[in-house]
């Protein structure tokens, strides 16, 4: 889904905001393994995934840990780098051919002041931003290996097919042999 529809499923929608989006926003299809951004950079954009998916990583003791993924219609951004002026902590590549609109958060909060409707949107994004991350933190800390298998199955049912399996187990904190044994486990 393109942004403009996203934002009008939403209830979003403006001729300001359609005009501000066709003249902010930047759309570009990214090949697989592209790297939008590093660990210890400082993105300054708001990115919204209209196909594709994304993995957020960080690297520790030498490999890369999968922190997140991001798929069709969810907005990712560095709240460390945009919020606070700091480094990301992660990394962010394309694990599939991916299409993405991203536009400043800075111009994109200059227009928030000025119409209502924007400044619902930006709630809405960040609202969902912290959701997330609240969400992982929460699975990751207090349920079983299977049942954060089964929740990520559910957030994201072609995940198996669509992302490495040591991204995956690296995402549920556990090794390939464990992924392997619970997906036996459900079938």
């Amino acid at each position: 889904m393109d942004i403009l529809s996203y934002l009008k499923q939403h209830g979003i929608y403006s001729d300001s905001l359609v005009d501000w989006v066709q003249h902010h926003s930047k759309t570009k299809t990214y090949p697989k393994g592209q790297v939008l951004f590093m660990e210890g950079d400082s993105p300054q954009r708001v990115y919204f995934i209209e196909s594709g998916l994304l993995r957020m990583f960080y690297e520790k003791d030498g490999k890369e840990i999968t922190h997140g993924f991001f798929a069709e219609d969810s907005v990712l951004m560095s709240v460390e780098s945009i919020f606070y002026q700091q480094p990301s902590p992660y990394g962010c590549d394309t694990l599939e051919p991916t299409t993405i609109t991203t536009f400043n958060f800075r111009d994109f909060t200059e227009l928030s002041n000025k119409l209502p409707e924007v400044s619902h949107l930006e709630k809405l994004i960040l609202y969902g931003v912290i959701k997330k991350l609240a969400d992982t933190n929460y699975f990751l800390k207090f349920h079983t290996a299977k049942e954060r298998y089964e929740r990520m199955i559910a957030e994201y049912p072609n995940i198996l097919l669509r992302a490495p399996l040591g991204h995956v187990a690296s995402y549920l904190g556990i090794t390939q042999q464990t992924l392997s044994v619970i997906r036996g486990q459900i079938g």
